[in-house]
């Protein structure tokens, strides 16, 4: 049975409270709470501990680095929390109410952050990637770590075992805003990533841009996001067959121009392709897209676009490393996942803060670093100061703001009057066969 509390009196502006915790507090505050002292259908006393409290104290600690289910009753019972009183509950209270409470309301916090925020990042939205584009994203999944073998159906299981990895996350990375467009779990760990992928696309518009590992590489993947009308930039797999319809461009290693991925009859691709490849010392870079025209999407902006891909890669190592998702609260599926839910709302607000933090400075967002962000911001504001405004006051002299040390790729340039338009009767689609075998099927 639910029942609405009272609202919660204005918090004391003095300290302020964290940035984190100020957007938490205005999105919980919108959730329809189950009060404390409303009788339960069912026997048993009224809860103690309204559920807001519950899920407020959950993503406190996760943003707090804890890294057990202990931390929340701590934090409720001995501590405090914002407004609320201190709550005489046991532990093992607060671990019944997070094992039964499934992971629905945390998933809905998570939808009402992100559009929260998708205002609120639109003027420092990195508008020159890819602008053709209705949104430019990377797709990737990740495996969860281990869990502790504490549960009786666990401990018999040896190190490694399958039983102990909690399924994987699979994700929609938007690099312009720097956000979750859209995570799922999956419990199988050992799922191919192409198979998540394509109910992922179910969550974008035509005309957006994919980008995605060797992973994800193969003829019918790349066929089927053509004939969804998205655009998608890959690297070139090693010994992938191809034969050159068109040259826009060839001097020395520097290449564009159009392709049929699949020399051979058993494995061809329906739509031809562009290639394109360039060397920088000794390495040699070759990408492909079903962006068929140059001047729509140069050779030089298809490398620096490949390059963002790293991004995905960045935000779960954020989720991992800063929010110590590696560190798992129980083995527990509904705990596990609630860890999760809480680790990916918190990433969504430190990763607008830095977005906004590098718009107001003039800078790239990769400039300003992410873990300092996590460490530093709580003590400015404990100290009684505007967090973002002290974050880029002392972000040069305190090297919160720093050139960054991601790898720029330096691809050529080319003129657009050196590129040979293809001919206008070109031939771009044809009947394709897929030969099925691992390194090219990617259907599930």
């Amino acid at each position: 049975m639910a029942a609405t509390l009272a609202a919660p009196p204005a918090p004391d502006p003095s300290p302020p409270l964290d940035q984190v915790e100020r957007v938490l507090q205005e999105v919980l505050a919108g959730l329809e709470p189950d009060g404390a002292g409303v009788q339960r259908a069912g026997p048993g006393r009224p809860r103690i501990l309204p559920a807001l409290a519950l899920w407020a104290g959950l993503l406190v600690c996760v943003l707090c680095g804890a890294t057990s289910q202990v931390a929340v009753w701590r934090l409720l019972t001995q501590q405090g929390l914002w407004w609320y009183p201190r709550f005489p509950v046991t532990d093992r209270a607060v671990y019944a109410r997070l094992a039964g409470a499934g992971t629905a309301r945390l998933e809905a916090l998570f939808a009402q952050v992100s559009t929260l925020l998708a205002a609120r990042l639109a003027p420092y939205a990195d508008a020159t990637l890819a602008p053709f584009a209705s949104e430019v994203v990377a797709f990737d999944a990740t495996t969860l770590d281990g869990v502790a073998r504490t549960l009786p159906a666990l401990r018999g299981a040896p190190p490694g075992d399958a039983r102990l990895l909690p399924g994987k996350l699979a994700g929609i990375f938007d690099l312009r805003r720097q956000q979750w467009r859209h995570v799922e779990h999956h419990p199988d760990p050992h799922q191919n990533d192409k198979v998540a992928a394509r109910g992922l696309l179910d969550r974008l518009a035509a005309g957006a841009l994919i980008l995605a590992d060797l992973g994800y590489f193969g003829f019918a993947w790349f066929d089927d996001l053509t004939d969804r009308h998205c655009w998608w930039v890959s690297r070139l797999r090693k010994w992938t067959s191809y034969t050159v319809v068109h040259v826009f461009y060839q001097v020395g290693a520097t290449f564009d121009g159009l392709v049929w991925l699949g020399a051979h009859r058993a494995d061809r691709a329906k739509h031809a392709v562009r290639l394109v490849r360039f060397r920088v010392g000794t390495i040699t870079f070759t990408y492909l897209t079903n962006v068929t025209d140059p001047r729509q999407l140069p050779l030089r902006e298809i490398a620096r676009l490949y390059a963002r891909r790293w991004d995905i890669e960045l935000a779960f190592k954020l989720l991992k490393r800063e929010l110590k998702l590696h560190l798992l609260w129980s083995a527990q599926d509904a705990v596990v996942l609630q860890q999760v839910w809480a680790a990916l709302t918190i990433a969504q607000i430190l990763q607008a803060l830095r977005l906004e933090v590098a718009g107001r400075a003039g800078v790239d967002p990769f400039d300003v670093s992410l873990p300092l962000l996590v460490a530093y911001l709580p003590q400015f504001a404990r100290d009684g100061r505007d967090p973002i405004d002290a974050f880029i006051e002392h972000g040069w002299t305190a090297r919160f703001i720093r050139p960054s040390r991601r790898t720029r790729v330096r691809a050529p340039t080319i003129p657009p009057q050196a590129l040979a338009p293809a001919p206008a009767a070109l031939a771009l689609v044809r009947t394709p066969r897929y030969a099925h075998r691992r390194c090219s099927d990617d259907r599930p």
